[in-house]
């Protein structure tokens, strides 16, 4: 079947050939909205979380990550779950802030942290602060020495090359993430010598978008087996065992989807060598995934604006493109472009007719959402569906380029939908984030 369709039958539904998102026709909403738009169902945030929360044992947390995408309208959604948030910038601890969340509920993690952001989340009293090299850790404790507070950290371990694997490797070799494992027992040292520093536990994320269950198993081992050394060097059980995000979801024709079933039975036996560690008890594990809880409840939806031959090849030009959408482009870490899951929406009943390429509106070739794709034939005004928008889309994409207006957020629940972030222009944007901070200051 194609992926498309398959997403809609799993996901969602159609009658007539038009999609419905959470009961709403996708032709009203666009008619209410206007296109291009981006449109989120809280019943597959439903089914994600109950996958995810069903396959985890009870003892491990789940921080959300927001930067798959910080809209606030999905922040409060999992805060709604219990559920903490992983940040990785002043601006996502501000948006978490805003959403509701207790800073004792929210972790600060990556790379190049600056010491204003770090003096902001400190003030505030975040839960804990993810070191990623030495510099930041004495970065740190000097803004909490000056603050007169006590910092609660961990440390982002890069892992040796057994703990790897994914669509992008994020530990395992040089990169700039987090403390090599080769030198941790000499970052410790350093750490622990800090009467500024509240040493807690070890956060470990050596890849992303994994679809294989015993690659995300191997890197949680990985995880178990520092986490028992560095337990062993401190006398005492870490606070927190925090093992990463990483789970993927199906965006490709050949992919599978994450065998939750799988992955449940492994970390019941994991869960099993983690409570006969004496050093490890009353160690709290968690996972901060994004991708996997909303990037499936998202579609982009553009409209055929235009239908042209060049050279024997048919284009479908639409209102939207990769200043919205950059990864669907192709252009977000793909080496070789690979289409997402995209249909015409209104004719989901329709056999595939014609082979076309589905381009943005704007002057550059790179604006391409899918490449030789086989649909109906379109006529103008048809409306486009990007799948698997939920996340890394809209956040992840270059707004400001030519200035077009930025596209909104809808949610839709139980027959019902609400804008949950309006159309505006760049300029718009950037005046919202300056008078938030001016706000706050």
């Amino acid at each position: 079947m194609n992926s498309a369709l398959a997403l809609v039958e799993r996901y969602f539904s159609a009658t007539g050939g038009e999609l419905r998102i959470g009961g709403m026709p996708v032709s009203i909403l666009a008619a209410r909205y206007g296109t291009p738009f981006f449109v989120y169902d809280r019943q597959v945030l439903d089914h994600k979380w109950s996958a995810l929360r069903g396959a985890l044992p009870t003892e491990f947390a789940i921080s959300y990550s927001v930067k798959a995408n910080p809209n606030g309208t999905l922040l409060r959604y999992f805060l709604s779950k219990g559920c903490g948030l992983e940040v990785a910038s002043g601006g996502e601890f501000y948006q978490a802030l805003a959403a509701g969340c207790s800073p004792r509920k929210i972790i600060f993690a990556g790379p190049g942290k600056t010491e204003p952001e770090l003096e902001y989340v400190l003030k505030e009293g975040i839960g804990e602060i993810h070191l990623e090299s030495l510099l930041e850790a004495d970065r740190v404790a000097n803004i909490s020495e000056k603050l007169g507070v006590r910092a609660r950290v961990a440390l982002r371990v890069n892992p040796s090359g057994e703990a790897q694997g994914g669509a992008m490797r994020m530990g395992g070799k040089p990169v700039p993430f987090g403390i090599d494992e080769e030198i941790l027992e000499a970052v410790l040292d350093r750490l622990l010598s800090s009467s500024w520093l509240d040493f807690r536990g070890i956060h470990l994320f050596a890849g992303t978008q994994i679809l294989d269950y015993t690659l995300l198993l191997d890197q949680y081992r990985k995880g178990l087996e520092i986490a028992r050394k560095v337990a062993g060097r401190l006398k005492r059980p870490l606070y927190t065992l925090d093992f990463g995000g990483g789970l993927g979801i199906p965006y490709f024709s050949n992919d599978q989807p994450l065998d939750m079933a799988g992955l449940r039975q492994g970390l019941i036996e994991l869960m099993e060598e983690l409570r006969s560690e004496p050093l490890l008890k009353g160690t709290q594990p968690m996972v901060e995934p994004g991708r996997f809880l909303v990037g499936e409840a998202g579609v982009y939806i553009a409209r055929v604006n235009d239908i042209k031959v060049s050279r024997g090849r048919k284009f479908l030009i639409t209102d939207g493109g990769m200043h919205h959408h950059l990864a669907a482009s192709g252009n977000l870490g793909q080496t070789i472009k690979r289409n997402y899951p995209v249909a015409l929406l209104c004719r989901l009943d329709s056999e595939p007719a014609e082979t076309v390429d589905v381009a943005g509106p704007l002057c550059t070739p790179l604006d391409v959402l899918a490449r030789s794709v086989h649909l109906p034939k379109a006529e103008v005004g048809d409306l486009i569906g990007v799948f698997q928008s939920g996340a890394y889309a809209r956040s992840a994409s270059p707004l400001g380029f030519l200035s077009h207006p930025l596209p909104p957020e809808v949610w839709v629940e139980a027959g019902q939908d609400y804008l949950i972030r309006r159309r505006g222009c760049y300029e718009d944007y950037l005046q919202d984030l300056v008078q938030l901070s001016l706000d706050r200051a």
